[in-house]
């Protein structure tokens, strides 16, 4: 797993018009704004033309995973992520035609966003189709890379950064997606999906059938505890990336990680039940938050 320096961009944007390309931006800002609280709210803290951008990346990612999401057999969700990526194609040469895809192309074009972290998420989208199962903490981290760290890898050039700046990109995304799996525990076991590695299942002498039914007992919370210390290490080792942005960036960066982090917080206030209890930030937390990492600069 490697970061990398962009080395392909796309070709402009084809003649749409400002009409079709501000309501391309509007349902970019729309799916972001309901599908995560969390990443919407950060982005707020944004310049305009830096803010439209992430919200363009985060449509084309959060497309993917719904694609991944559908009830659809595994062949034609496989073909469906095909056809996104002949979508993404299209807009790297200019061609883009999808209602959000159009916003993604011109904000590639505008911050010389690589498209190699972009295929690569969608290679993690096909693996979420085809695999259930994790053995191994280190497959767990490669498909995080996949899915998560490369939206890192693509949000960074929007961003501003100087060298070196990149692995802490693909460190949090590592982090935020690993955030993203404690939370979902009970929704994506009630969907066939454990991501937990197996390893640590058998670690701490609990049950894939136990996690089925939804069991809080004292191995299942050691479990948590134990994955949630091992996120954290992570957000920390991500942290001094964000020195590496350029300064109007990092506030909106460091909150959207503060906030992130507040979710494992949520975990542990509600006794690590991920089955009943969905853990988020609430709006009074998000905005405390904000304005304690204001102060903090």
């Amino acid at each position: 797993m490697r970061a990398f320096e962009p080395v392909a961009v796309a070709a402009p944007l084809s003649e749409d018009g400002s009409t079709d390309l501000n309501r391309s931006y509007r349902i970019c800002r729309e799916i972001t704004r309901s599908h995560s609280t969390t990443f919407y709210f950060a982005s707020l803290f944004l310049s305009p033309e830096r803010r439209k951008a992430i919200w363009a990346v985060y449509a084309f990612c959060r497309t993917a995973d719904d694609i991944v999401d559908t009830s659809e057999q595994p062949a034609a969700r496989l073909s469906e992520i095909d056809s996104w990526q002949s979508e993404l194609l299209a807009a790297y040469s200019g061609r883009a035609q999808h209602p959000a895809m159009i916003a993604f192309a011109d904000a590639v074009t505008k911050f010389d966003v690589p498209i190699e972290p972009a295929l690569q998420l969608l290679r993690g989208a096909r693996n979420d189709v085809t695999t259930r199962r994790y053995e191994t903490y280190d497959e767990l981290r490669e498909y995080c890379y996949l899915v998560a760290s490369t939206v890192g890898l693509m949000t960074s050039p929007i961003l501003g950064y100087a060298p070196g700046a990149l692995e802490y990109g693909v460190a949090l995304g590592l982090a935020m997606q690993m955030t993203n799996i404690m939370r979902d525990v009970g929704e994506d076991a009630a969907m066939g999906r454990i991501y937990l590695p197996a390893e640590d299942f058998r670690r701490f002498g609990y049950s894939e059938d136990r996690l089925m039914d939804g069991v809080v007992d004292d191995s299942f919370v050691e479990m948590m505890r134990f994955e949630i210390s091992r996120i954290r290490r992570i957000y920390d080792e991500a942290t001094p990336g964000i020195e590496l942005l350029v300064p109007e960036s990092r506030y909106a960066v460091r909150l959207a990680l503060r906030l992130y982090s507040q979710i494992l917080d949520e975990i542990e206030h509600n006794g690590y039940d991920v089955f009943s209890r969905r853990a988020f930030v609430p709006l009074r937390s998000r905005l405390t938050t904000a304005l304690m990492t204001a102060l903090s600069r």
